[in-house]
């Protein structure tokens, strides 16, 4: 198994300069919103009014935060230790630096990557964005074996993408991020939802976007966390200083940083 663990998530709004384009529009024709607008409802037409969500190649970067834990060997197995929690750039970074760093991480450390829906959305949307970018990143592409590596749907070790493994890839029903976290006495969706990152965006709240992603990689890595201990990855032990890892560092974070005492109290009020 590999030894650094990140857990991540994006949070994106639609590209207006790329939706211009895909309009056939200039610039001095349609604002940033009437361009996302336009996307939506061209989206709409294309799918017969099924579905107006634009398409992964649209969505540009604004958040990417990440948990970073070490896999350590224990006494009794493994142990995984919780780093750090945090979100690549900062207000003022672009969305090429972003990008950057978070393909800094691949290149650097070759981590499990953990998500929950990555593999569908967030991955394909961080590639297509790197490319837009002229980015490069060969190591996604030569770390591991054909049946291992980042590529490769079922390779958990590379990436746990944990809407697939909880749904056994399909076979049962896929359920939200929200609805796991309720069934694992877990806090999930706290006063924000993705729902709320286009209007935050155009308010120019980008700190309240950035802290709202990392409660989502908190939510991501208490489930896979528990996944772990299921699996057999985490003896009860292990599982058990995993997870008071994470409670100790919210709680000497807490002062600094008030979004992650208010998911630490609301995940003291589940528990």
């Amino acid at each position: 198994m590999r030894r650094d663990v990140i857990v991540f998530d994006t949070e994106t709004v639609v590209d207006a300069d790329a939706a211009r384009r895909v309009l056939r529009r200039r610039q001095d024709e349609l604002t940033d919103l009437e361009a996302r607008d336009g996307l939506s409802a061209y989206f709409l037409e294309k799918t017969d009014g099924r579905n107006d969500f634009p398409r992964q190649p649209f969505h540009q970067i604004v958040a990417v935060s990440y948990g970073h834990l070490i896999r350590e060997p224990g006494e009794e197995g493994g142990e995984l230790v919780m780093r750090q929690l945090a979100t690549g750039g900062d207000i003022n970074s672009s969305e090429k630096e972003l990008l950057e760093g978070f393909f800094h991480l691949i290149e650097t450390r070759a981590p499990q990557l953990v998500s929950f829906n990555g593999r569908s959305f967030d991955i394909p949307v961080l590639k297509y964005r790197a490319m837009a970018h002229g980015l490069s990143c060969p190591r996604w592409f030569t770390q591991g074996d054909k049946w291992n590596n980042y590529e490769t749907r079922y390779a958990k070790e590379y990436h746990c993408d944990l809407l697939e493994v909880l749904s056994d890839f399909g076979a049962s029903a896929r359920c939200s991020m929200d609805e796991v976290a309720a069934v694992f006495n877990v806090p999930g969706k706290l006063e924000t939802a993705g729902d709320n990152v286009r209007d935050m965006f155009e308010a120019g709240q980008i700190q309240a976007i950035r802290d709202y992603c990392e409660t989502d990689v908190l939510t991501t890595m208490l489930i896979f966390l528990r996944h772990q201990l299921f699996s057999g990855a985490l003896g009860e032990g292990a599982y058990a200083r995993a997870m008071l890892g994470v409670r100790n560092y919210l709680e000497a974070e807490s002062e600094a940083r008030p979004h992650l005492a208010e998911y630490l109290l609301a995940w003291n009020t589940a528990s």
